[in-house]
C-alpha cells in the first residue's frame, strides 16, 4: 500500500454517514460517502477553481463501515468543487488497479464540472512512450506515477432545490404512445427560429419551435440519446471527432455539460434539464432517457483511470475468470458492469430512481440491455437486475424500453424480456424492410410484425413490441431508400466500421439524383414504410429528422460526427414538404382510430359479441388467404379488413371500444395489382383515404363499392375506410 500524505486542514471533519453514497448537502454542511470493498484508504480533494492544477486541501474520510468510506464536512457548501484519491493494492494481475496518483470522479456526482482534457497522466500505467501503442506487451502492469489532478474531470457539490410548480408527469399509456427518438443537440442546431445562443442546449429542446414541432408532427413522448455526462473517446479526440451519441458514460447522475447554454453556477445544467422537463410536460410529451448502464468511459485494461477503475476495479466490473486482469466485453466496448455486485446494482437503481423523482423523467431506454441479466456469463430474464426493477415502487411505473441484445454470446434475447419490460423489436425492423425492398418470402413474417408480433409477446400485450424502421444507429429513412452499402469514411476507419447489412434499395441509383422517377420512387418508398409502422399493432418509433427527410449522406454510423451530418436541417423543398405532411397524417390517423391502437392481439376468429372477426386477411380476388397462398414464396400482396366494431376492449369508463373499419392493401412488387373489394352490406361503400401513388392522404378522394376492383400500383399501399 502507498501511504498516504498526511493533511492538515482547518476544516471540521466529523463521521457522517455510510447513506446516501456521494455528496449530499443537508442545509448545514456536506456528508460525503464513497464505496470501495477493497481499498485500504480514500482521500477527498478539494479544488477552489475548475482550472486548477492541483487541489488545495487533502484530506482523509475518517470512517470505513459497510464497505463505504464517509465524513462530514460542516464547513462545506454547495458549488464545492473535489474529487477523490483511493489507497490501495496495485495488482493488475489479481483484478486491483489502485493508484492513488490519479484524481477520480465521484460515481454518485450530479455535476461534473470539468471535461477530461487528455493527457498520458489520464493512464493509471505507465505508456511506452510518445508514438508508441499502447496495448503492447505488459505495458498496464507497470503503475504511473505521474499526478492527473491537472487533467482530470472534477465534480461540484450541488443543491437539488428547484420549484416544480404544478408539473405533472403526462402519463401516457403504452398503446396510445408514439415515441420521438433525438439528439439533444442535433434537433435544434440548425432551426431558425431557436435562438442562436441557445441551440443544441437542454433549453432549446425545451422552447417553444421545438416543443411546436412535436405537438404538430403529432408524438407523445421524446426518447433522448445519453444525456449522462460521457467522454470523448481519446482516439477520437486525435482525429478531431468526438463522441456525439454519448454512449460513453462517465457520471451516472450528472447531466452533461455540453447541452448547458449556461455554466454561471455549477447547478446550470441540472436546473437547465428540469426546466426542459417541465416545458415538455406542459405539452403533453413524456421524457424518455436512453441509458448506458451496462459499460464506463474507462475503456479495457489499456484504458485511462477516471472513476471506478480506481475506487474498486474488482468490484464495479466483470473480470475474466482465472485472469482478472482482463474484462469480460460483453459490449464492444471493452468492460461491463458488474451488475451481480450488490453495491453496482445499487448505483444503477440510485441513478435510476434520481432521474425519476428527482429530474422527473418518465421511462428509460436501457443500451445493451441484454448485457444487465447476465448471471455469471449467460443472459436470464429472472436476474437480479430484473427482479430488483420489478419490485420497485419508484421504477416499475415508469415506461422500461430494452435495446434486447448485447455482443456476447446468446446476446439476442429479442422476446424474452420479462413483464412490465417493452423491446426494440429488430425482427419489426429488419421484416418491414426486406417486404418493401420486394424480397422474396417475406410476406408471412411482415403480417406478423405488421400484428403485433405475437410470436414474441403472446405472454405479454403488443405495445411489448417498440416498432421501429430507423434509430440512430444506421441509415435514416432518406438514406435506407438512396444508398445500397454504408459510405462512413468522414468516420476515419476506412469505411470497416458500421454494419454491413443494412437491408436497404437505392432505387436504381447511390445516393443523391435528379431522376425524378427515382426521386418519386423513393418518397413512395418511405411513404410506404411510415404508413406500415404508424398501422402496425405496437409502440411506433420515429428517429428524429425522417419526417423532415434527413440525409447522413450515406454514414450508417454516425456516431463521431458533431456536424451537418448528423445535425437536423429544417428548411424543405416541396417534396420534402409534402412528406411531411404525409407523416403528420397518418400519425393523425393513428391516434383517431382505436383499431390502430389495439391493447391486445388480433384473434382472428369469430368474436362472442359479433358475428365477425376482429382481423381478415384476403388474397387479390377478394378471398381469405389460404395456406397454401401463406406459404407462397412469390407472394408480395395482401389485404387486410380490420375490424372497429370487433375490438373487444373496454375504455377508462367500462365502454366497449369501437371505431372505424378499415381496409388495408398492401403491394410490395413492382407491378400492379387488382384488388378485388371485400363484400358490403347494401349502402355501404369503401372510400379512400390513404394511397402512396399520391402524395398526400385525402378523405373520400374516391369511394367503392363491395366487389368493385382497386387497382394497387407496384410497391404502394392504400388505405380505405368503411362508410355506412
Amino acid at each position: 500500500m502507498m501511504t498516504p500524505p498526511i493533511t492538515t486542514t482547518e476544516l471540521r471533519v466529523y463521521p457522517g454517514s455510510s447513506y446516501p453514497l456521494g455528496a449530499t448537502w443537508d442545509g448545514m454542511g456536506v456528508n460525503f460517502a464513497l464505496f470501495s470493498e477493497h481499498a485500504e484508504a480514500v482521500e477527498l480533494c478539494l479544488f477552489d477553481e475548475i482550472d486548477a492544477t492541483i487541489e488545495v486541501k487533502r484530506i482523509l474520510l475518517p470512517e470505513y463501515s459497510d464497505h463505504v468510506w464517509h465524513g462530514y464536512f460542516p464547513d462545506l457548501k454547495p458549488g464545492q468543487l473535489y474529487a477523490y484519491r483511493v489507497y490501495g493494492p496495485w495488482d493488475p494481475m489479481n483484478g486491483h488497479r489502485f493508484n492513488p496518483n490519479k484524481l477520480l470522479v465521484d460515481p454518485y456526482a450530479k455535476a461534473i464540472v470539468r471535461y477530461e482534457k487528455w493527457n498520458e497522466a489520464l493512464f493509471g500505467y505507465r505508456l511506452p512512450g510518445p508514438g508508441k501503442h499502447p496495448g503492447s506487451a505488459d505495458a498496464d502492469l507497470i503503475i504511473d506515477e505521474r499526478d492527473s489532478a491537472p487533467y482530470a474531470p472534477l465534480c461540484a457539490v450541488v443543491d437539488d432545490a428547484f420549484m416544480w410548480g404544478d408539473d405533472k408527469a403526462p402519463k401516457t399509456p403504452w398503446h396510445k404512445t408514439i415515441i420521438y427518438e433525438a439528439h439533444v443537440k442535433g434537433l435544434s442546431m440548425r432551426h431558425p427560429k431557436v435562438p442562436e445562443a441557445i441551440r443544441g442546449t437542454y433549453a432549446a429542446l425545451g422552447s417553444e419551435p421545438i416543443i411546436e414541432h412535436l405537438l404538430d408532427l403529432g408524438v407523445t413522448a421524446v426518447e433522448l440519446l445519453p444525456v449522462h455526462q460521457h467522454l470523448d473517446d481519446h482516439f477520437l479526440v486525435q482525429k478531431g471527432l468526438t463522441n456525439y451519441w454519448g454512449y460513453n458514460t462517465l457520471g451516472y447522475f450528472a447531466p452533461d455539460l455540453r447541452y448547458s447554454s449556461t455554466l454561471v453556477t455549477h447547478e446550470d445544467p441540472i436546473r437547465e434539464f428540469k426546466t426542459m422537463v417541465r416545458a415538455l410536460h406542459a405539452a403533453g410529451l413524456e421524457v424518455i432517457l436512453d441509458v448506458v448502464y451496462n459499460h464506463t468511459c474507462e475503456g479495457n485494461h489499456m484504458g485511462p483511470t477516471l472513476m471506478l477503475k480506481g475506487i474498486d476495479n474488482a468490484s464495479y466490473y466483470k473480470q475474466v475468470e482465472g485472469n482478472p486482469r482482463y474484462y469480460m466485453d460483453y459490449t464492444g466496448c471493452g468492460n461491463t458492469l458488474n451488475v451481480n455486485h450488490p453495491r453496482v446494482l445499487q448505483l444503477i437503481m440510485d441513478s435510476l430512481r434520481y432521474w425519476v423523482q428527482e429530474m422527473h423523467v418518465d421511462g428509460f431506454r436501457f443500451d445493451l440491455a441484454a448485457s444487465l441479466g447476465r448471471d455469471v456469463h449467460y443472459v436470464d430474464k429472472l436476474g437480479s437486475f430484473f427482479d430488483v426493477i420489478h419490485q420497485d415502487p419508484v421504477l416499475n411505473r415508469v415506461k422500461l424500453i430494452a435495446e434486447p441484445w448485447d455482443l456476447g454470446e446468446g446476446g439476442y434475447q429479442v422476446g424474452n424480456f420479462p413483464v412490465l419490460w417493452t423491446e426494440w423489436n429488430g425482427k419489426y425492423r429488419d421484416a418491414t424492410r426486406c417486404f418493401w425492398k420486394s424480397e422474396k418470402g417475406t410476406l408471412s413474417e411482415m403480417v406478423t410484425r405488421l400484428s403485433g408480433s405475437s410470436d414474441l409477446y403472446s405472454a405479454k400485450d403488443p405495445h411489448a413490441s417498440i416498432n421501429f424502421l430507423t434509430s440512430h444507429d444506421g441509415f435514416t429513412l432518406q438514406d435506407l431508400v438512396s444508398y445500397n452499402h454504408k459510405h462512413n469514411e468522414a468516420n476515419g476507419e476506412h469505411n470497416f466500421d458500421g454494419d454491413n447489412h443494412n437491408s436497404s434499395w437505392n432505387c436504381g441509383v447511390e445516393g443523391p439524383t435528379e431522376n425524378v422517377k427515382i426521386k418519386a420512387l423513393r418518397f413512395r418508398q418511405k411513404r410506404n414504410m411510415m404508413a406500415t409502422l404508424l398501422f402496425s399493432l405496437g409502440v411506433p418509433m420515429i428517429a428524429a429528422g425522417d419526417e423532415l427527410s434527413r440525409t447522413q449522406y450515406g454514414n450508417n454510423n454516425a456516431y463521431c460526427q458533431d456536424n451537418d451530418i448528423s445535425w437536423l436541417h429544417w428548411e424543405l423543398d416541396e417534396q420534402e414538404t409534402r412528406f411531411y405532411e404525409f407523416v403528420k397524417d397518418v400519425i393523425r390517423i393513428r391516434k383517431e382510430n382505436p383499431v390502430f391502437q389495439r391493447r391486445k392481439f388480433f384473434m382472428g376468429v369469430t368474436s362472442k359479441a359479433y358475428n365477425t372477426k376482429d382481423i381478415i386477411w384476403y388474397d387479390a380476388k377478394g378471398n381469405e388467404m389460404t395456406e397454401e397462398e401463406w406459404l407462397d414464396q412469390n407472394l408480395l400482396w395482401i389485404g387486410a379488413v380490420l375490424n372497429g366494431s370487433a375490438i373487444n376492449e373496454l375504455d377508462e369508463k367500462g365502454n366497449l371500444i369501437t371505431g372505424n373499419t378499415f381496409l388495408l392493401l398492401l403491394n410490395a412488387s413492382h407491378k400492379p395489382v387488382a384488388f378485388h373489394m371485400p363484400k358490403l352490406s347494401s349502402g355501404d361503400v369503401w372510400e379512400q383515404v390513404i394511397d402512396t401513388t399520391g402524395e398526400l392522404p385525402e378523405a373520400a378522394s374516391s369511394c367503392f363499392e363491395g366487389e368493385e376492383l382497386y387497382k394497387l400500383q407496384g410497391r404502394s399501399l392504400a388505405l380505405l375506410r368503411l362508410r355506412r
